[in-house]
């Protein structure tokens, strides 16, 4: 199954067209750390992370992870941990995974930069929820509903394409 971004707010996935919203300044190849823009290119997908203590463990064919109050995402050029789950250290810059908003309650990571990482170009890129389309910081986001049905569809070969 593709995932395609076919603009700024379109997703399309088998079937099904779907709104959705992505970084501020909308897509660029040559993507950096904090330039507000959803890297462009195909991406496998990564796991499944989910707030076990608000939404229930979803059906997907995906590998699924809940998430702690105490994971992160380091968005830290100078720390070796750059663009990987981490337990949360005040001394590293990091993404709280567990969060006050609903945005984290289901969200899957694009692997964007994570493998044979390399610094400045972007980290925690992710497939989350949005209530109201607000952009984004370089994610994709959809509503609730689209999320579950996107889980239906995906499998662990599933790609995401962004241009």
């Amino acid at each position: 199954m593709l995932i395609t971004l076919k603009n700024k707010e379109t997703l399309i996935v088998g079937d099904f067209t779907m709104k959705c919203c992505i970084g501020l300044n909308g897509t660029r190849k040559k993507k950096e750390e904090g330039d507000n823009y959803t890297p462009s290119g195909i991406f496998s997908l990564g796991k499944l992370y989910y707030r076990s203590d608000r939404v229930k463990k979803p059906n997907t064919k995906i590998s699924t992870n809940i998430i702690r109050k105490n994971m992160g995402w380091c968005d830290d050029n100078s720390s070796k941990f750059y663009n990987k789950e981490i337990k949360i250290n005040k001394k590293i810059n990091h993404e709280k995974l567990y969060r006050k908003d609903k945005s984290y309650d289901y969200l899957i990571v694009i692997n964007y930069n994570t493998k044979n990482i390399k610094k400045n170009i972007g980290s925690v890129i992710f497939l989350h929820l949005t209530k109201n389309y607000r952009k984004t910081a370089g994610c994709i986001a959809v509503k609730e509903k689209d999320f579950i049905i996107i889980l239906k569809l995906i499998n662990k070969s599933s790609k995401i394409k962004i241009y």
